[in-house]
Parts: structure tokens; C-alpha cells; sequence
């Protein structure tokens, strides 16, 4: 079961530019498992993993703590409470919707680009990276959920702490392979130790 030291090295940047979003925008709830991400695009994004892609399920992610319904047609069509929540996060959608995804194909603004350019470099270096160790082995690349709308697969989560309070929910053999940190507090994320029974 020898893999790479690369993923969780880019899970761990995923988290960091999830944080310097979350700074941007409190209400954005944790990202669950940044390691779901990679190796995947999700055909109803429409977007390899990068920065942009990012912000995109950012989008997602205010509008479930808002109790919006940003898309519809099993999670493909994205609408224009989709939009109006993308174009605050710092996306653009200039173009009429497209038929069967809708405003799914959306880009950085030339501002958010301005706002997010280290972290947007600091994430790019890490794909390089990852892109560079897995060149060739594309079938031991991580699988995941197909952003938020495909199933949860990869095995079971459990919630993980850091010491400022927040958690993620994480696959606990992710974790063991190397530390996810969390970007509020720098320390890394860990599975409290259960007295008794697991859960």
C-alpha cells in the first residue's frame, strides 16, 4: 500500500486555500475532505482541480449554511442563486447559461485574481507537484466524490480536531499518511482519542 507523500501534501494546501477563503468569507463552512478533490474533475463544475475550481465549491459551500438551492437536475444544472453567490465569492459567468450545466463554467475575476494571487501561486506549485510524482500512475490517483454531487466513497470519515476548535471529517488512513494543518491556528488536524467504544 505504497502511495505517494504527495497527496496529503496537496490535501493540506487545499485546506490552507479553503482557510484564506474562509477569511474572505466567515460564513464558508470547513472543507470536509480536501483529499476528495484530488485526481477527480467533476464533469458538473465542468473544472479540473485548481484554484478556480476552489472557489466554485466555495460557492457550494455558502450557499448550503445560507439554505440556498443552487442547482437542481441531480446537482448539474447550477442556477442564478448559484451566480449571485459565485459573483460575491469573486466568480464571473459572462456568457447566457449553458442548456445542461447552467452557470457552472464560472472564472476569476481579474479582482479575485488581484485578492487571491499567493495563494492562487502557492496552490499552482502544489498541483505541479502532485501532477509531477503521479505522472504515469493515474491509476493509483485518489478518488472521490464528484465535488459535492457525486456519492461519498473512499472510505469512512471521521471527524478530526485541531487546537483552535474546528474540525474537518477526514478518512482516518489519509490522515495517518501525513498531516492535514488546519489555517487558522497552524496546527495539524487529529482524531481525538475516544474513551470506550468507537463510534
Amino acid at each position: 500500500m505504497s502511495t505517494t507523500q504527495t497527496p496529503p501534501v496537496l490535501a493540506a494546501e487545499l485546506a490552507q486555500a479553503w482557510a484564506d477563503i474562509q477569511r474572505h468569507h466567515p460564513e464558508l463552512p470547513d472543507l470536509a475532505a480536501p483529499e476528495s478533490l484530488i485526481g477527480e474533475s467533476s464533469s458538473a463544475c465542468g473544472h479540473e482541480l485548481s484554484f478556480e475550481r476552489l472557489l466554485h465549491e466555495a460557492v457550494h459551500g455558502v450557499a448550503a449554511a445560507r439554505g440556498v438551492r443552487d442547482t437542481s437536475r441531480a446537482g448539474r444544472y447550477h442556477n442564478r442563486r448559484f451566480l449571485a453567490i459565485a459573483e460575491e465569492l469573486g466568480l464571473d459567468h459572462p456568457e447566457e447559461p449553458h442548456p445542461s450545466s447552467g452557470f457552472s463554467l464560472v472564472t476569476l475575476t481579474p479582482e479575485a485574481k488581484r485578492r487571491y494571487r499567493p495563494t492562487i501561486e502557492r496552490l499552482q506549485r502544489a498541483l505541479k507537484a502532485h501532477s509531477a510524482a503521479t505522472a504515469g500512475d493515474t491509476a493509483r490517483s485518489f478518488r472521490g466524490p464528484a465535488a459535492r454531487h457525486g456519492s461519498s466513497g473512499g472510505g469512512v470519515r471521521v471527524k478530526a480536531v485541531c487546537d483552535c476548535g474546528r474540525n474537518v471529517r477526514v478518512v482516518p488512513s489519509v490522515l495517518a499518511q501525513a498531516p492535514i494543518v488546519c489555517g487558522g491556528c497552524g496546527k495539524p488536524f487529529r482524531i481525538p482519542e475516544v474513551v470506550g467504544a468507537a463510534s
